[in-house]
């Protein structure tokens, strides 16, 4: 009755905004999501999901440097509706094909500008079209997001501290890495910004995930709540003035100055999708197509180079061999050892991480004297492995077409480029450039110090993989963090907005109370199984292998499972799950599904109906907790399985983890 009767509360209330204004709609295909549209002295739009309010009336304007308010007064032209069902083809992904499926109202304003809405069936989005004859300037944007209620929701603040000067400023510096807290609304802290992707909880056990897509030449958008409201106001980073070469190892641009404005923009264009999520159960947020959707397509006239793959990765191990007749570092003798384990296993690539290049001098030309990378590009070649090189932001930018040709022709396969750790419109930019340059020279990406994904992947799919998430490198270091509770929330969040490099596959694993983190030999948090099942649960086309090979040599069968698991996919289905507490996802390559599952630190018995996975077999292995996982988090039981009836059972731990191919 509560629910019915905020609903006819909200009606009401948009009834008497319609005497005074004109007001449009639009629905989803399936009639359950409505856009109403406000227009008149302000711009403002409001959402519903069958009977329940996902937003009430959110005002939406862009103001430019010359005082020119785009949708205040918002005046109609004429007005344009449209719908599309299109299948777009998607080899790299998590699906083989997406439907993109929606309703569009376009409203054209006088004053040379349009705004359009979408309604697809699992979310909305809006976006300002501009028509200006000349280059424009953005001061600033508004876009609010209003709800009925005070809800709670997921907040993943900018990790910062006050300093000397502005707060708000300092906060732009950021890795967009960060927990959540969950708050509710009107309990935010004022101060503090959060970054994309930001999760609330409705009524009727709905949630509404806001975030953006297609984010070209402007920049990201950041969530404050300064008034204790029930929702939130965007705030951008100003356009960078004056720029410092410094930070990590010389290797960032420091922003000292910025510009009254946010974007210096050309005047004929679209801008950024603000877009919402909305869905009725958890599991579907784990499974949003909706991002890569709305992004701009492909750009890359062939794409058949492009070998997503696994990686294994020196960084997070610390390079820590064992058992082997060299001193292991940052030499050729450690690499070709990766190399080996990397062929032994099939594993398609090998990363040389920070230390290659000589320190603090921000130039990819300038090898350290213990590495020799023709040898090791050509060793990797000879056994069927490549070399991917990690770059620091400033090295790469201040050359780029140069060390692309050079790298390429030398044959390295990638880059991880490291450290932009900001999202202004000059970093947003950077990265389309890097993108179309290393497309250029038939080189993939790994983005790290990096925003949330904004389908980037769709317009350049040699863009594999993204960090923009609290990963399992903070095992290296923090102490207090829990990643067992963030890896059941990062999935319905962050990776609602794309794939992420969460760099998991420890074989040191540990219970609550026998965490500890280490820096030379980390750990991670819960069980061996966990571990194992994150291969299956995280989107990740560029998935690292993080621990020593002298550590996976030990645990061969668990290594050979690991390396077995593709990483795209021709089918994706989320069979179970609730944000915080467990999570299942099936997947499928070819004829075999692999289902993944993990939990929180609470144990669970799981039976999951496998009947909306169509062509399994009978019969399956498993990897499940074994009986003493509690106490000692590597245990572990490989066996086959026989699936009755379409039914399977199993245990998991405090903090444990299956999975199943079948």
């Amino acid at each position: 009755m509560k629910n019915k009767a905020l609903f006819l509360s909200f009606l009401v209330m948009m009834s008497t905004c319609l005497l005074a204004q004109k007001q449009y709609t639009v629905q989803s295909p399936n009639q359950k999501i409505t856009v109403i549209v406000n227009t008149g002295e302000r711009l403002s739009y409001a959402v519903t999901h069958e009977n329940t309010v996902v937003l009430t009336e959110s005002p939406i304007a862009m103001t430019l440097d010359n005082g020119t308010v785009l949708g205040a007064p918002a005046k109609v032209e004429f007005v344009e509706n449209a719908s599309a069902d299109n299948t777009i083809k998607t080899p790299l992904y998590k699906r083989n094909t997406i439907a993109d499926r929606y309703n569009e109202l376009v409203l054209v304003f006088q004053g040379n500008y349009s705004v359009t809405f979408r309604a697809y069936d699992e979310g909305v989005a809006y976006r300002f079209v501009t028509e200006f004859p000349t280059t424009i300037k953005v001061a600033s944007e508004t876009a609010d997001f209003n709800f009925s209620e005070d809800h709670n929701a997921w907040i993943p603040y900018v990790n910062a501290r006050p300093g000397e000067g502005d707060f708000i400023d300092q906060q732009f510096f950021n890795s967009f890495e960060n927990t959540y807290t969950f708050t509710p609304l009107s309990k935010m802290e004022p101060e503090r910004l959060a970054f994309l992707p930001v999760l609330v909880a409705l009524n009727d056990g709905k949630k509404a995930l806001i975030t953006e897509a297609d984010l070209e030449a402007f920049p990201g958008l950041y969530l404050r709540n300064e008034h204790g409201k029930n929702g939130f106001t965007a705030v951008h980073a100003g356009y960078p003035k004056v720029e410092e070469q410094g930070g990590h190892n010389n290797l960032q641009y420091i922003v000292k100055e910025r510009w009254p404005y946010i974007a210096k923009v050309e005047g004929n264009r679209t801008f950024p999708w603000r877009c919402i999520v909305i869905s009725e159960n958890d599991k579907d947020l784990a499974d949003s197509d909706l991002v890569f959707c709305l992004a701009s397509p492909c750009r890359i006239k062939d794409i058949t180079w492009i070998k997503p793959g696994k990686v294994a990765w020196d960084w997070w191990n610390n390079w820590s061999l064992y058992g082997v007749p060299f001193k292991a570092g940052i030499n050729n003798d450690t690499y070709k050892y990766y190399i080996d384990f990397a062929s032994r296993y099939g594993i398609e690539y090998v990363i040389l991480d920070e230390g290659w290049a000589v320190n603090k001098q921000a130039d990819l030309f300038q090898v350290v004297p213990e590495i020799d990378l023709v040898e090791l590009v050509n060793y990797g070649k000879e056994r069927n492995v490549g070399i991917v090189l990690w770059a620091g932001y400033a090295a790469i930018d201040r050359d780029m077409e140069h060390v692309c040709q050079h790298y390429s022709e030398m044959g390295v396969k990638g880059f991880k480029v490291d450290f932009m750790d900001r999202d202004d419109q000059k970093v947003v930019e950077f990265y389309y450039r890097m993108a179309a340059m290393a497309a250029k020279y038939h080189l993939f990406i790994d983005f790290h110090g990096a925003y949330k994904p904004t389908g980037l992947s769709h317009t350049y799919p040699n863009v594999l993989n993204y960090e923009g998430v609290y990963g399992l490198e903070q095992a290296k270091w923090d102490n207090e963090g829990d990643l067992v509770g963030n890896e059941v929330t990062i999935p319905f969040i962050r990776m609602a907005a794309g794939p992420f490099d969460y760099t998991q596959g420890a074989m040191n694993n540990a219970q609550r109370n026998s965490f500890s983190a280490n820096w030379g030999e980390p750990m991670s948090q819960g069980t061996r199984c966990r571990q194992l099942a994150e291969y299956v649960i995280f989107e990740s086309p560029f998935n690292m292998l993080c621990d020593s090979p002298s550590n996976y040599l030990k645990e061969d069968e668990c290594t050979q499972f690991i390396a077995s698991v593709p990483t795209t996919w021709d089918e994706t289905v989320v069979l179970d799950g609730k944000v915080g507490e467990y999570l299942v996802i099936a997947r499928k390559k070819g004829y075999k599904w692999y289902i993944g599952a993990i939990t929180n630190w609470e144990e669970r018995d799981l039976e999951l109906d496998l009947t909306p996975l169509k062509g399994g077999a009978k019969s399956g292995k498993i990897f499940r907790d074994g009986p003493n996982a509690n106490r000692v988090a590597k245990d572990y039981v490989c066996e086959q399985i026989q699936v009755m009836g379409n039914k399977v059972k199993f245990h998991l731990a405090k903090g444990g983890g299956a999975v199943m191919v079948w």
